[in-house]
């Protein structure tokens, strides 16, 4: 007697996942009862949130899902640096003053490394020099804590390539 052929459920759903040159790119989300072998899951692209403030990195990745996001958050630019998160970092939420490396900092490494990630910082010092310096190299945005969830929106659109 032959043994029953095994049958799995394909059901894909297209997820916008990044706004480029006004198009959007697509990913399929996999949903089924198993995952065949040899399949691999897509590592969803990211966005990472880099703050020494602890209630900071525990309510804004919240948020950030709410949006629909992949997040992850840290509490270093160090910790960031040498996680494998880099790579798949769509937009960086940077906080601009942080002990160690700051955000600034964080920026200039990363722009010494190659990567073109683009960053919406965040901060609670009101300092127009510094939203000019951070802007001039290269920041999407700079948001003064504490942020609406629209201003937070907004600055990701833009991130994004949106308007």
């Amino acid at each position: 007697m032959k043994a029953p052929a095994q049958h799995f459920c394909f059901l894909f759903r297209v997820a916008p996942i990044l706004k480029s040159n006004r198009r959007l790119l697509y990913s399929p989300t996999f949903y089924g009862h198993q995952r065949p072998s040899g399949a691999k899951a897509i590592r969803q692209p990211l966005v990472a949130v880099v703050d020494d403030d602890e209630s900071v990195r525990e309510s804004l990745p919240d948020l950030l899902k709410g949006f629909g996001f992949a997040v992850v958050a840290f509490s270093s630019a160090d910790e960031f640096l040498v996680s494998d998160s880099v790579d798949r970092t769509i937009c960086l939420v940077l906080d601009i003053a942080m002990p160690g490396m700051s955000g600034l900092d964080l920026q200039k490494e990363l722009t010494s490394r190659g990567y073109k990630i683009p960053i919406v910082f965040i901060t609670a010092q009101r300092d127009e020099f510094i939203r000019k310096q951070v802007l001039e190299q290269g920041a999407v945005d700079i948001l003064l804590k504490p942020f609406s969830d629209i201003a937070l929106r907004e600055a990701l659109s833009k991130a994004m390539g949106g308007n």
